[in-house]
């Protein structure tokens, strides 16, 4: 008998699930829908974020990479001797030392000029046989060889990618008098050189080519060689037993890992981050729409169960009926949105990790336990969730609810409010609003739970749009900003790409005597390092100098617009104007004095200013071309002129004007055009993932409001059935639940929309502080803010409206009956 009665109760538990899943099956599609979406957020979030990192640390193991890159002209060391210093080394593996002339920009025979390969910093390379013991070349497109065959070069994969340029393409490059015309033979991964936003690349030549073209330019070649420490933690013990033995630091121009690979990780880690913080929002309204959802079946049922209960069905096997339905509900969920996330996370990382795709093996990133534990982890999450709200069942009194309905403690509330309400003389604010809003206000009062969920999902999605849309907005629009990213502010650039023909001083004649053109700046580039302070009383204590580029002009920075953060910039040979990171790491504020090695000569600056700059992480200075004059008297090596104009409708005009005058010596282009150029892939990057995230929470939006209105409407069936039987038409009924609603979804976009523009970005703000960026520049497009604020009103609204087609659909009589 016992038996029988367990069966008979487990069946009964059964029966309830099938028929909830039945009777529900809109409701309980959407949430699945809803537990879908949030699986494809966090586990691509997860997925992009870690495997954007391991997808870079295998290529660097897999190639070598060099955790230091060292670039040797000859005039502060002697290469061979460093080669030498190193080789010696243990625990270190180095490249050859590999002779290299630079050029500036990238012509393409047949194709209209490109802003970004015009100006291009490259290193033409003497390339020596591979194997490489550090930095290996793999070969992405075309044949792999020992060295180029004479007439090719092999081109990065950062650029090929970037610009489109294929094996068999022809690129010419400016020599001297003449011109290279060279074919590309590969395309090839170069790690330290082959990060997204490229503004420089080497270029491998064929060592025959290299002499033939570069033995009659003036000059000398450098030297680049790359260090791999066993223990790169132990890097600075090597650069102390250097300044030890050779009684200087090192003075030559050094790059990081840090530097190398910042650019590679920079795209996913904004948009892992997004991601991740989006995908918790997710996860929040599908847990709190699942426990609305619990909750409200037990209070709509409520003598139901009390019915079931005192039939027999225990309290556990009542909670097991909705743990039952979920379980089935979030397993045919997560499944296939664990599914989608790896697709989804493939397309992020592959859109900024490009340029390490190859012939024989792509950047698909892996799941793997990480993706799968962040699944696995929701679907506990939702279990417990359900269990908590389920809980509530137990306190289902059958004897109350079957003679109440609710609890006796709610009928009494109840009883009292009905009480005061009729003893209430005043109409309130309600009793003198229009009839149709207080019709709809009146629907989110009784439903409050229903009414916050829907304030917090406009909230959030308003936030999601309005923060994509700034972003993209602000970056493709960042020539009005560029000073805040540590860029100028001009109108032309001219960059030199042939010395030998180039005069400076006739075109700063011409540009004296061109009326439409305000003013020229000439500015170049130098290594400096840095030696920090040893506070008084502190023991001696061994503290790596920082080698980092310096910026030099002849002329004023604040007339081609760089900015500072505090102080101002640098206005005689002795201040300096320092990065951000430079100043966090040397422990540096406005008027302190800096011990600066310039081309090897030692300098005291004092520091008038602090700048932020993204394009090297902040790891730079600006100082005056009157500095470096103090030990180089005829120091002219400026190679790039910022150019103001009075008008800037006579700038297409200009620029076409210098560059049929300087074409063959110079590249003359809109300082628009080359920000767009370094740009543009970071938008290509967020577009996508920005979109996705934008629709997902709209179709959300849409999805859950639908819900819940279609449960308000169900619970007030009865109240609708009466306003169409005194005259109310189904069109003002539903009306007048629209009007709450967007009343409702505009209080929740307003607020997220300032969320979306200053708080989200502040927050975002704090991964850029790594990149050199302390405050992230935006521009704030209020029209456009407006626009997508609407949207999340309007998808609100269309849910709304959707729902509450059952009220047109459903007699007076029926529903009263109801």
């Amino acid at each position: 008998m016992y038996i029988w009665k367990g069966v008979s109760t487990m069946y009964a538990a059964y029966s309830l699930c099938r028929a909830n899943l039945r009777k529900k099956k809109v409701h309980n599609a959407l949430i699945g829908l809803l537990i879908l979406l949030s699986t494809v957020l966090l586990v691509t979030s997860v997925t992009v974020i870690l495997n954007t990192t391991n997808l870079f640390t295998n290529m660097h193991t897999k190639t070598h990479g060099s955790h230091e890159m060292l670039i040797l002209d000859g005039e502060v060391h002697d290469p061979k001797l460093v080669y030498e210093w190193w080789k010696e080394q243990e625990g270190v593996a180095t490249s050859s030392l590999i002779p290299f002339r630079t050029l500036s920009g990238i012509s393409r025979p047949g194709h209209e000029p490109t802003a970004g390969l015009l100006n291009l910093y490259l290193y033409m390379m003497d390339t020596t046989a591979r194997p490489y013991e550090v930095d290996e070349l793999l070969f992405a497109q075309g044949v792999e060889s020992l060295v180029p065959e004479p007439g090719t070069v092999w081109l990065p994969s950062s650029i090929a990618y970037l610009y489109d340029i294929s094996p068999g393409d022809t690129l010419e490059f400016s020599t001297g008098d003449s011109r290279l015309s060279i074919e590309v033979a590969a395309v090839v991964v170069d790690m330290p050189f082959g990060a997204p936003f490229p503004t420089s690349a080497r270029i491998w030549m064929n060592h025959q080519d290299y002499v033939a073209h570069f033995q009659d330019i003036p000059g000398n070649d450098q030297y680049m060689m790359g260090l791999r420490f066993e223990d790169y933690s132990r890097s600075s013990t090597y650069w102390e037993r250097w300044q030890q033995e050779m009684g200087t630091p090192y003075l030559g121009s050094k790059t990081s890992f840090q530097e190398m690979s910042s650019f590679y990780l920079i795209m996913n880690k904004m948009i892992g981050f997004i991601m991740v913080s989006l995908g918790v929002m997710m996860m929040f309204v599908a847990l709190f729409t699942i426990g609305f959802t619990i909750s409200d079946d037990i209070l709509s049922n409520y003598k139901t169960i009390g019915v079931i209960k005192a039939l027999g069905l225990t309290s556990r096997k009542l909670i097991g009926v909705y743990m039952m339905q979920y379980i089935m509900i979030a397993a045919v969920s997560v499944v296939p949105g664990f599914i989608a996330s790896r697709f989804l996370s493939g397309v992020i990382v592959d859109s900024a990790l490009s340029s390490l795709k190859t012939k024989t093996a792509g950047v698909t990133p892996g799941g793997g336990w990480p993706a799968l534990t962040t699944a696995l982890l929701l679907l506990a999450l939702i279990l417990l969730c359900v269990f908590y709200y389920a809980n509530k069942a137990r306190h289902v009194q059958p004897m109350q609810a079957i003679r109440y309905g609710m609890s006796e403690t709610q009928h009494s509330m109840k009883t009292r409010r009905l009480t005061r309400a009729k003893g209430s003389g005043s109409p309130g604010m309600l009793g003198r609003a229009p009839l149709l809003a207080v019709i709809g206000f009146r629907n989110l009062l009784k439903n409050r739970k229903a009414a916050v969920l829907m304030l917090l999902l406009s909230m959030m999605m308003s936030a999601v749009l309005v923060l994509g849309f700034v972003l993209l907005y602000s970056i493709s629009h960042i020539k009005e900003t560029s000073p805040l990213w540590g860029y100028d502010s001009t109108d032309v650039v001219v960059q030199i790409t042939n010395k030998s023909v180039f005069s400076r001083s006739a075109f700063d004649q011409q540009a004296a005597s061109d009326p439409r053109i305000e003013n020229t700046n000439w500015v170049g580039a130098v290594n400096g390092v840095v030696t920090a302070d040893r506070p008084a009383g502190v023991e001696a204590t061994y503290t790596e100098p920082m080698n980092f580029s310096i910026i030099v002009i002849d002329g004023s920075y604040d007339e081609i617009g760089y900015r500072n953060l505090s102080g101002r910039n640098p206005q005689n040979k002795d201040e300096i104007s320092i990065g951000m990171n430079v100043a966090k790491q040397l422990n540096k504020e406005i008027g302190d004095i800096v011990e600066v090695y310039i081309e090897g000569h030692r300098h005291l600056l004092t520091v008038s200013g602090i700048y932020q700059s993204i394009a090297n992480m902040s790891y730079s200075a600006r100082i005056l071309a009157d500095t470096v004059r103090v030990n180089r008297p005829d120091y002219e090596d400026l190679d790039s002129g910022f150019i103001n104009l009075r008008n800037d409708a006579d700038l297409e005009q200009v620029v076409q004007d210098l560059s049929s005058g300087y074409g063959n010596s110079a590249s003359v282009t809109t300082q628009q055009t080359l920000l767009y150029a370094v740009y543009k892939q970071a938008v290509a990057s967020l577009i996508l993932p920005m979109s996705i995230m934008g629709l997902l929470f709209t179709g959300v939006t849409v999805i859950i409001v639908y819900s819940l209105s279609r449960i308000n409407i169900r619970k007030e069936s009865k109240t609708y059935g009466i306003y169409k039987t005194l005259g109310l038409t189904s069109g003002k009924i539903r009306f007048s639940i629209l009007l709450g609603v967007l009343v409702l979804s505009m209080i929740g976009a307003v607020i997220g929309a300032l969320a979306g523009v200053y708080i989200l970005p502040m927050i975002l703000g704090s991964i850029l502080s790594d990149y050199g960026i302390a405050k992230l520049p935006l521009i704030l497009n209020w029209w456009g803010i407006i626009a997508f604020a609407l949207v999340t009103a309007l998808a609100a609204g269309l849910g709304s409206w959707a729902s509450s087609r059952i009220v047109a659909r459903t007699s007076p009589q029926i529903l009263v009956v109801e």
